[in-house]
């Protein structure tokens, strides 16, 4: 189980800015190893209960509220992980576990006993409270990342863009995966992630682009249609 607690913060950038942004982190960090062109296929089935309490948790902007995900890196990957992401205040806590793909089929399909096969301490957590608390696949959200990485204080800076998703069809091991476009195609999500602080420099280049912090949910997009919702 991986457990990392810091600080992230999400900005709603256009083509021309993530482009700009992209090419002034080149010059200085390190580009994420699978970030080759314009980066590399995310896709994430969320998990939510009956009454979708995740979603009007984040819906109603409350200081300590959690989501809980399977990813994995496209249709191909032998693995999934699974994630639980908990807000509280400004610094977001997440923990994972990596299932194999048989494992994570099993959950995909509901059956979260399969999480009984671990000695972790968190999928025992997670099978308690998945099962207990009715949660279901509730939306599948793809996107292509680009990311890049710096030593000082874990930072991370990932461009996500290309954003689709699918609220009927939850295979994210399926080549054949039926998604729509959720996302204005000349908007990019721009997520930056640290502990402690971000680095002056780093500030500096964020500020070049004169952009302003924003809550901007994949989740909330990829329930859109089901829950007839508009976010930007």
């Amino acid at each position: 189980m991986l457990e990392v607690l810091r600080q992230e913060k999400k900005y709603l950038i256009n083509l021309e800015q993530y482009y700009h942004l992209s090419h002034r982190f080149g010059n200085l960090l390190k580009e994420d190893s699978h970030s080759s062109g314009d980066g590399y296929v995310v896709r994430s089935l969320y998990f939510d209960q009956l009454d979708d309490n995740d979603f009007e948790e984040k819906i109603d902007g409350l200081e300590v509220r959690k989501k809980i995900r399977l990813r994995n890196y496209g249709h191909d990957s032998e693995s999934a992980k699974l994630e639980m992401k908990q807000k509280q205040g400004e610094l977001q806590k997440k923990r994972s576990l990596t299932l194999d793909k048989r494992q994570s089929q099993r959950l995909i399909n509901g059956d979260y006993s399969v999480l009984l096969e671990s000695d972790s301490s968190f999928a025992g957590e997670c099978f308690g409270l998945m099962h207990m608390q009715c949660y279901r696949p509730n939306a599948v959200v793809s996107y292509r990342r680009k990311g890049f990485t710096a030593d000082e204080n874990d930072i991370r800076i990932t461009f996500d863009h290309h954003i689709k998703g699918s609220e009927s069809h939850f295979d994210i091991f399926s080549k054949d995966l039926v998604e729509n476009m959720i996302f204005d195609l000349f908007l990019v999500v721009m997520e930056v992630k640290f502990n402690g602080f971000l680095l002056s420099y780093i500030k500096d280049i964020i500020s070049e682009v004169n952009v302003s912090e924003l809550a901007v949910s994949k989740y909330c997009l990829g329930r859109a249609v089901r829950k007839n919702y508009v976010f930007l």
